[in-house]
């Protein structure tokens, strides 16, 4: 460590403005919005690039992959015959199997382990073709399109197939049929056809049920068997005499057969990822066999976990400044150049100084740069944001994206064109005598540090450059939900100052109806009254007048009487 140190202070400082990085991050944040929305496909990579540790880790892999694939270009024809005709390629989809490639016929062709190529050449053999070669497929009464199977497909699972009972007039049945089994891409990318025949013959997925109900199932599944009706339009339960404990019986030991296929499925892919992280490894020792390359390609192994580790660490830290990421790209590198000399080279103080000068020198010049072109604004991520936009590219990794978003911005440094910063760091580690000596199958240390270090820059600088598209989509996404959240608090208060006025108008209403009723009430009464007095006085008139006219024949007959 104290020699690292001594190494640290004879390279020197490099002068640089140092800023924050989230200083950084707001002045892109305001120049990013309008380009935000053909972005939305990175929200699906937010395990893969939201978090430091995730993004490390797709960064490490694709800095390695992408140094491998270069040093691969330059592989000789010995390594080639060696690598059974095949220039190198330590990728996981040349080695590990997924069952998505699998069925497309995308096979991982450099797996030694496992012959895919043939497994798929046999499954694509089951199912009838045209004239075309394309599969003849067919729809079932359930609405289903499958591939239809050529005759014999099932012979081999039905010959050693337990038989049922004659006297019991029944039949073992496949729960998960043969036909399934043949058609299922999974079964066949990760299970041999002796694992496939073993699983259909086995306890858990036969089941002995009666001849006519087995031969009225079929191939099908048992739910697509009891839930869809037959040509004439009936189930199975209207045909025969299936109980309810019997359907319940069926159903049950078909979700039991099922649950024991998937996990033998997923057995199976997990030993097919095996045999293909395998099969990288021998490929990659292929490569490295000797002690020599074997130390080397260790060492470069060993940095980028280093350089990835601190890039981690640093954009974790709560001060995210420019000399605080040089400091530490400058400490993971000068480990490494302390390291050659004990493992690789035999030189002193001054030759590893002069190593370390000139590795440290172009990469933190570069590093320094692009952060400075960042700090211009938006321009400086156009290129990267427009090639990631791109429809062709949406489809790549994200760890692809990310190495090439890297090698954009960096292109954008040089007025003429790119930047090859490996040439740089090649041209200036090829003055030193014992960088120069070829290793076989590799090449020079300048050359494999040169490249090395070239994707190494890219991946830091692609790294930080997603980051900061990745905050921007964040922040916009976070600003796209407050103001939805105004604009739905500025409605609910819309509604809620019409229901207000509303109101108001039905109170204005009411009482200008109640104000009319009493004044009609009122008239009534008025009326009625007068009409009430009137009649009242006219009785009074009409009764005195009868009275006087009593008064006149009572005195009449008074005078007839005397």
């Amino acid at each position: 460590m104290d020699k690292e140190n001594e190494i640290l202070n004879e390279i020197g400082e490099y002068s640089y403005e140092s800023f924050d990085f989230d200083e950084l991050e707001e002045v892109l944040q305001s120049q990013l919005k309008e380009e935000m929305a053909e972005l939305d496909f990175l929200e699906a990579e937010k395990e893969t690039i939201g978090s430091p540790d995730s993004l490390g880790e797709t960064i490490k892999n694709v800095i390695w992959e992408q140094f491998t694939n270069q040093i691969g270009v330059a592989s000789g024809e010995d390594f080639i015959k060696e690598n059974n005709g095949l220039k190198l390629d330590l990728s996981n989809e040349a080695h590990i199997q997924t069952t998505e490639n699998f069925e497309n016929g995308k096979i991982a062709s450099h797996n030694t382990k496992i012959d895919y190529q043939k497994r798929y050449d046999n499954w694509q053999d089951n199912f009838q073709k045209d004239e075309s070669g394309n599969i003849v497929t067919h729809t079932t009464r359930s609405g289903k399109t499958e591939a239809t199977l050529v005759k014999g497909a099932r012979k081999p699972f039905d010959k050693g197939r337990p038989s049922g009972s004659v006297e019991k007039h029944t039949d073992m049945d496949h729960t998960v049929s043969a036909s399934e089994i043949i058609r299922d891409p999974e079964a066949n990318a990760h299970m041999t056809k002796e694992e496939q025949i073993t699983f259909a013959n086995s306890e858990p997925n036969l089941n002995e049920m009666d001849s006519s109900l087995n031969r009225s199932k079929g191939d099908k599944s048992t739910t697509e068997w009891l839930d869809n009706p037959n040509a004439k339009g009936q189930k199975p339960d209207e045909i025969f005499d299936i109980s309810k404990e019997d359907d319940k019986r069926m159903r049950q030991k078909d979700d039991e057969a099922r649950e024991e296929y998937k996990k033998q499925k997923k057995e199976a892919e997990k030993k097919s990822e095996k045999a293909g992280k395998q099969s990288q490894k021998e490929e990659a020792f292929r490569i490295t066999g000797k002690a020599l390359r074997a130390a080397v390609m260790q060492l470069l192994a060993e940095l980028v976990k280093e350089i990835i580790r601190k890039l981690v660490k640093w954009f974790k830290s709560a001060q995210r400044s420019l000399d605080s990421l040089v400091s530490n790209i400058k400490d993971a590198i000068t480990s490494f150049v302390g390291k050659m000399k004990t493992h690789l080279i035999n030189a002193g103080n001054s030759v590893i100084t002069t190593i370390a000068t000139s590795i440290i020198g172009p990469v933190v010049g570069t590093v320094k740069k692009v952060w400075t072109l960042l700090k211009q604004g938006w321009k400086s991520l156009k290129e990267a944001v427009n090639y990631i936009k791109s429809p062709e590219n949406k489809e790549k990794p994200i760890g692809r994206l990310l190495l090439e978003t890297g090698k954009i911005i960096t292109a954008g440094l040089s007025a003429t064109g790119a930047i090859v910063l490996g040439e740089v760091i090649e041209k200036g580690l090829m003055t030193i005598p014992v960088l120069a000596i070829n290793i076989p199958l590799l090449g020079s240390l300048a050359n494999i540090l040169g490249i090395f270090m070239g994707a190494t820059v890219s991946g830091i600088i692609g790294a930080i450059a997603i980051n900061l598209i990745e905050k921007a989509i964040e922040k916009q996404r976070k600003a796209e939900i407050v103001g939805a959240k105004i604009e739905k608090n500025n409605k609910v208060l819309a509604i809620q100052s019409e229901i207000i006025h509303l109101n108001e108008e039905k109170l204005g209403y009411t009482k200008g109806q109640v104000k009319s009723s009493i004044k009609q009430r009122h008239e009534q009464a008025a009326a009625y009254i007068e009409e009430s007095v009137s009649r009242i006085f006219d009785d009074e008139v009409e009764q005195k007048r009868n009275q006087e006219d009593f008064e006149e024949m009572n005195a009449l007959l008074d005078g007839l009487l005397d």
